[in-house]
């Protein structure tokens, strides 16, 4: 099967009005999840997208093609929970034979991956990250609602194994549930070469687990303190790519890597690089911005050209992408929650 290489021959990278490099496009490809996390979804009065409102695995890589043509260059498929779709392997099959998708990466909870993670790294994939927010099994079913610490362990064995690498591990910080647990999920990097990366809450969509976002706020500045006192200090790696929303740093000695992603204490708005697409066809400007342009309905046009009018609706968007977020103001969404937008 055809790999995609080099980029000369494609689109140069487009910038916004705020002059950043918009080069990563986020694709959710369903809604739905077979998790219930406190922070992000609530046990009852959800109702997911018909499977006719979401895009299809062709529809997807014409927005592929169509993000190239225009300069993109990263692609990362989203949910709710990616590994839901029954043909999510014919998506990333699809996705990796793009000339000009240079990085095609998946985020996880992990559950279904044992025996998917062959498929998808026949089929092109190049990595994973993965949603764990606690080593203990007790504080995974109490905080993430249906998760199963040992089928999620076994389904990060089996990525590594079949060679979706570096690991990396998100873990969402939340007060009263795991702040504790994340000394022994930083110290997973002493023997692995994986990244562990902890996560400010950031409240979406409205409603209780917006409420409870705000409430169970533990700052990052608060989280490596902890990790500090447990293990020792954490020394700090430049970053090679300015648009990394990490800030990444090393234990001594350490084989892997420690991350904080903090949009709430240090906002990396500016260096952002991001287009988010939903699972129903629209182009998400700023995770925590409700404005969208809708794609779906130029996707299943008639048109003779789809790719350059999705490119020209994209190129919109990324002119449209607002500065950045309005968290500090006690303003976020409304309209979306985090499942519906793709991390």
């Amino acid at each position: 099967m055809f790999r995609a290489g080099g980029s000369d021959n494609y689109g140069s990278v487009p910038r916004d009005s705020f002059n950043r490099e918009i080069d990563y496009l986020r694709m959710s490809v369903i809604d739905a999840c077979n998790l219930r996390c406190v922070y992000c979804m609530p046990l009852e009065g959800i109702r997911f997208l018909p499977k006719d409102e979401l895009l299809t695995p062709a529809e997807f890589e014409t927005v592929a093609r169509s993000a190239v043509s225009v300069g993109f260059r990263k692609f990362r498929l989203t949910g709710g929970e990616p590994t839901l779709r029954l043909d999510l392997v014919e998506i990333v099959e699809r996705l990796a034979r793009v000339p000009g998708v240079e990085g095609l990466a998946l985020t996880t909870n992990a559950l279904l991956l044992t025996d998917l993670a062959p498929a998808l790294k026949h089929a092109g994939l190049n990595r994973i990250n993965v949603h764990l927010d606690s080593l203990d099994p007790a504080t995974v079913e109490r905080q993430m609602r249906w998760g199963s610490f040992e089928k999620i362990w076994r389904g990060i064995v089996a990525a590594e194994e079949a060679g979706l690498t570096p690991i990396k591990l998100n873990s969402v910080v939340t007060a009263g549930y795991n702040e504790s647990d994340v000394v022994e999920l930083a110290r997973l990097t002493v023997e692995r070469d994986w990244h562990v990366r902890f996560i400010e809450l950031m409240p979406l969509g409205g409603g209780e687990c917006a409420t409870l976002s705000m409430k169970r706020y533990v700052s990052n500045i608060e989280t490596r303190r902890r990790i500090e006192s447990a293990l020792g200090p954490l020394v700090e790696i430049p970053s090679e790519n300015l648009a990394d929303e990490s800030r990444n740093y090393q234990l001594a000695g350490a084989r892997g890597v420690i991350g904080f992603i903090s949009p709430v204490s240090e906002p990396y708005c500016g260096t952002c690089n991001r287009m988010r697409l939903t699972a129903d066809g629209k182009f998400h400007l700023c995770l925590l911005n409700d404005d969208e342009l809708d794609v779906r309905k130029a996707l299943r046009s008639n048109s003779s050209d789809v790719i350059a009018d999705v490119a020209r609706i994209l190129k919109r968007a990324v002119e449209l992408k607002p500065t950045g977020h309005h968290l500090l103001e006690g303003r976020s969404t409304q309209d979306r929650s985090m499942y519906q937008i793709g991390g």
